[in-house]
Parts: structure tokens; sequence; C-alpha cells
């Protein structure tokens, strides 16, 4: 158990919000709470994302499985190369791979889509971004605030170095 917690359980209205986005297309306010409850293996994370919007970018993990839980609002899932209606109630899956399970939740309703994400917690971390090219790799990373300390890169396949780069 973390040296957070206060006790086992917490109501989500007391799960403390961040703005999070970028852009036009993506802005959410979002409050991870595992830690607050003791979770050291499983990552809880609830989102408010208003209509029109999208709290992350189309993204696929190479280790970490996903699940989300819609509690409110309606929107769409794009997940692999098709698209789902989700509303309250929906549980959508986001396992581990390839492009074949990238996903995404977009707010195409007229109000606010609130969900849970919850995930397996890991130390290192690949992840695709189908629609940039791009990928991300996360490495001893605290995920609730990844400017501190590991190592996270973010980069093109085109950018790759040789592995005897730099080795004389």
């Amino acid at each position: 158990m973390t040296d957070v917690m206060t006790k086992p359980v917490v109501n989500l209205d007391d799960v403390p919000l961040r703005d999070h986005g970028h852009g036009d297309a993506f802005a959410a306010k979002i409050g991870s709470f595992g830690d607050m409850i003791g979770s050291t293996g499983i990552g809880c994370m609830l989102h408010v994302v208003e209509p029109g919007k999208k709290a992350f970018p189309y993204h696929v993990h190479h280790t970490i499985e996903e699940l989300f839980v819609i509690l409110e609002g309606e929107g769409t899932y794009r997940f692999g190369g098709e698209t789902y209606p989700v509303k309250a109630n929906d549980v959508l899956a986001a396992p581990a791979g390839g492009p074949e399970v990238a996903h995404q939740i977009i707010n195409t309703g007229s109000q606010p889509l609130k969900y849970l994400g919850i995930s397996s917690n890991v130390d290192t971390e690949v992840i695709e971004y189908p629609d940039s090219g791009k990928f991300a790799v996360i490495s001893r990373s605290d995920w609730s605030n990844l400017q501190a300390g590991g190592i996270r890169y973010i980069g093109r396949p085109d950018s790759s170095l040789d592995y005897w780069d730099g080795e004389e």
C-alpha cells in the first residue's frame, strides 16, 4: 500500500480534476485516483470530456491493458479500423497490441462525457500514435507526473539511430 492512501474508498465527486488537452480538439478534466485508495497494480482515472472534444490522441499501448466504463453522456469509440457508438453503462476494451487495437474516445454528444479509465500499471511502456506516425517510450516514470524522472522519448521511426551510433 502507498503512504498516500487514507482509506480504500473514494467517491468520484471527491477526485481532484486537472485540465488536460491541446489546441481545439483535445480538452478534458482528468483525475487519477488509484493511489488515493491504495491501488498499486491497477491505475484508475476519471475523465470528463466536453462535447466535440477528445481527451487523448488515437493511440495503442504495447504493454498496458485498459478498459473504459462510460458513466454519463455519449460518444464514439474509435477502435482499430472501426467506430462504435457508446453511452452510459457501456464498457470498452482496449487491449495491448498493435494498430489493430488502437483506440480513442470522442464526445460526439451534446453533454459532457464522463468515463473511467482502468488500466494495468507498468514501469515501462511503448505507445504508438497511428494518426501522427509517432511513438513514445516511457520507463521508470511516475505516470501522474511524466516530468519527474525516468526516461520519456517521443519520436518517429525515421529518426532512429543506428545501434552502433557513438560507440567508437
